[in-house]
């Protein structure tokens, strides 16, 4: 159908839309955007995602590749001379009191997803007790900076929702148990 055809059916803005067909079909002002104004299905994905669900299209292995990457930046982002690596839980703790309390809020949104795959209580008990460790330890001058360096309980948590998906089946394996076998 071409611009001259539907020169004479075209809706006021936001009035309505053309569907498959060519044909006008009515609607809201909130359902009915042109296809070019929302190239990649933001808007709709926006609005499956207030139905409770989180981010809409969140697979188990898409939270892990989110929950992954901030405990990567939480805990070992940086590399430090002799091989070792701190990330900026240890960094930002440096600030006095509101260093340990913006971290442990950033670390209790991994529990949360947790929660929100379905982990059980005692690994949500579980996870949450390395951050409450982690926070409270971390609150102590000079050698709560040191043990947050050394704990790393973002990625402690990681690896055990991990696992518990894993086990559960909810996950495919990242790592195959195998045994080698030598053959001469």
């Amino acid at each position: 159908m071409t611009s001259s055809q539907t020169a004479g059916r075209v809706p006021p803005f936001g009035a309505g839309s053309f569907g498959q067909g060519g044909e006008f079909q009515g609607g809201s002002f909130k359902e009915s955007r042109f296809p070019q104004d929302d190239p990649f299905g933001l808007r709709a994905r926006a609005g499956q995602a207030k139905g409770g669900q989180g981010l809409a299209g969140s697979t188990p292995e898409q939270v892990m590749a989110r929950l992954d990457l901030l405990a990567h930046v939480l805990d070992s982002a940086i590399l430090l001379p002799g091989n070792r690596r701190i990330g900026l839980d240890a960094i930002v703790g440096l600030i006095p009191v509101i260093g340990d309390a913006i971290t442990t809020a950033i670390s209790s949104y991994i529990v949360w997803e947790a929660r929100r795959l379905g982990a059980p209580r005692w690994l949500l008990a579980r996870m949450a007790a390395n951050v409450a460790i982690d926070g409270v330890v971390g609150a102590v001058p000079l050698v709560g900076d040191l043990f947050d360096a050394a704990f790393k309980a973002n990625r402690r948590n990681v690896a055990l929702l991990r696992r518990h998906l894993e086990r559960s089946g909810a996950l495919k394996p990242s790592v195959i148990d195998v045994t080698a076998t030598r053959i001469d």
